[in-house]
């Protein structure tokens, strides 16, 4: 079943997807080498605990931690742990929250230091298939529509492998909601879009090979073929202007501007 939002759910969804990427914002600024993944998860957690939040990943389905850290050849679902982040690593971290019986979800890729000219590349790319799907996120068309866009520029366009094990999904008083947001499909297909449908789009993509394996943790998904992988998420709301964007990026961009030991996904700097 689908549940429809009104325009105050939305509201408090929006706040809630704020925070997450205010969240994943400090998450940037204490990023460097050495730092490991428990340090942020501990930063993250008070700051979400601070707003009067709750971290919504935190014992979902027994997940033990705050943020969900994928370095490399991680694609999601990475346990924080004591790896030390060096140069040359990239990491997606993806956030939730919970307050006022809604959740909020969101999630970012990020670079330390220089990583290879491809990789960049494949964070740009990802990030790119977000906002084409974004664009098709629009009363009157289909799920397929969104799918197809970040399908066809990643891997027609691009070559890349599309994850299909793992997909986007409807947000509201549940972390996970109907209906599923697949990465791949064709246009024309699926649920039509209706306003008041809030979904969170989130292409997960590799360098190589669309295979996937779960390690032995019982989370942490990672490419068959060891190759980097790229994950970007926004929360959206379907109205009669089109897609409304919950979440924001910006804060987490201008936080990794002012640290040195990061690089914004751009292949101009």
């Amino acid at each position: 079943m689908i549940f429809y939002k009104t325009e105050e759910e939305i509201e408090l969804i929006r706040e809630n997807c704020l925070m997450v990427c205010d969240t994943l914002a400090l998450v940037a600024s204490e990023l460097r080498p050495g730092i490991t993944g428990k340090d942020l998860d501990a930063k993250a957690e008070e700051f979400i605990r601070d707003n009067q939040a709750v971290p919504g990943f935190k014992g979902y389905r027994d997940f033990p931690a705050t943020l969900c850290i994928s370095k490399n050849d991680e694609v999601v679902h990475g346990i924080p742990d004591d790896y030390e982040f060096g140069h040359g690593d990239i990491i997606s971290i993806d956030c939730g929250v919970y307050k006022n019986e809604f959740f909020g979800d969101a999630a970012y890729t990020f670079v330390v230091g220089d990583v290879d000219e491809e990789v960049m590349k494949l964070l740009v790319v990802t990030d790119e298939s977000l906002y084409k799907g974004i664009e098709n996120a629009k009363v009157g068309n289909r799920l397929g529509d969104i799918s197809y866009a970040v399908q066809y520029h990643c891997e027609r366009e691009n070559g890349y492998g599309v994850v299909r094990e793992l997909v986007g999904h409807g947000l509201g008083k549940n972390l996970h909601e109907s209906p599923e947001v697949p990465n791949y499909g064709k246009r024309g297909r699926g649920t039509k879009l209706k306003e008041g449908l809030v979904i969170a789009i989130e292409p997960m993509v590799n360098l190589g090979t669309k295979d996937v394996k779960q390690s032995r943790d019982g989370w942490t998904i990672k490419t068959k073929d060891g190759k980097p992988s790229a994950h970007y998420e926004h929360t959206i709301a379907i109205t009669s202007e089109g897609a409304d964007i919950l979440s924001n990026h910006e804060p987490i961009k201008e936080a990794i501007k002012n640290n040195k030991e990061l690089r914004n996904i751009s292949l101009k700097n």
